[in-house]
């Protein structure tokens, strides 16, 4: 067996903590701040981006395609089904997991394209973990140029996350701020970003939003506010915005998903 591959045959084999129940705060908080990867599909993409990868547990019927793609980049644990189950906690059929290792938090300037047009997905405080892995990856389709997340916001390598992401968060810039209104104010003063704001069909609580359809102009550097998945986005939000969108709503629906808006928004808006 290869150097880096490892047999691994006991379910408290330390060297696998990542792995054994650990909860994702737990992981971001240690010294090494992991991430974890499941299935085969990401665990590719994260093997073959710019993330470092701490390891990679597989059973033995994929060791044989999974052991070239991580060789010299990080060490592979074979071990039997019940041995994987058992450090997990839970029947995992994929047969291949990985433990990537966070990248460190991007600057703000790094969101900026100075060389021509930028779209940025801004989130003051989606809390939904399956809601903001779908705007990563839909941010990421349709060629945002990264994401701004305020403090409110779940982590963006939570499990979770990460999985119905599609792995978006190794290629997509993501901020997380410490300042959500100081750095809107930066966008908008120092790289003269247009910030707008997207809002329910309710015309009688913001009669001055404009209907997608009718918005055919767009600034050459946009970022788009998307708010929480139970209240949109708060009034504080809203005064720091230069305009308002929304998406017209038939048969007394009042509102979309929050991806599903971010999609039919970006999609417009990068036809401008």
């Amino acid at each position: 067996m290869p150097a880096d591959v490892i047999a691994v045959d006991s379910p408290d084999d330390p060297r696998l903590w990542p792995y054994m129940n650990t909860r994702d705060r737990e992981l971001a908080a240690a010294n090494e701040s992991l991430f974890i990867a499941e299935g085969e599909h990401l665990v590719r993409r994260l093997l073959a981006s710019r993330l470092q990868t701490h390891s990679v547990l597989v059973t033995s019927r994929k060791v044989a395609e999974i052991a070239p793609l991580a060789a010299g980049r990080c060490p592979v644990y074979v071990a039997p089904d019940s041995i994987i189950d058992a450090i997990l906690g839970f029947k995992f059929h994929s047969g291949v997991i990985g433990c990537g290792c966070r990248p460190a938090n991007p600057s703000l300037d790094s969101l900026i394209n100075a060389a021509g047009r930028t779209t940025l997905v801004i989130c003051p405080e989606t809390h939904n973990t399956e809601n903001l892995g779908s705007l990563m990856r839909i941010a990421a389709a349709l060629g945002a140029g990264g994401m701004l997340l305020g403090q409110r916001c779940c982590d963006p390598f939570f499990r979770r996350v990460v999985r119905v992401s599609m792995g978006a968060a190794f290629t997509l810039p993501i901020v997380r701020s410490a300042d959500l209104r100081a750095d809107l104010n930066a966008l908008r003063q120092r790289w003269n970003v247009e910030l707008i704001a997207t809002v329910a069909n309710d015309a009688d609580a913001d009669a001055d939003a404009e209907i997608l359809s009718a918005a055919t102009t767009r600034a050459e550097r946009t970022a788009i506010l998307f708010g929480s998945e139970s209240q949109g986005l708060d009034r504080y939000w809203l005064d720091v915005c230069d305009r308002r969108l929304t998406i017209p709503m038939h048969l007394g629906t009042d509102s979309l998903n929050v991806a599903v808006a971010a999609g039919i928004i970006l999609w417009h808006l990068a036809r401008q």
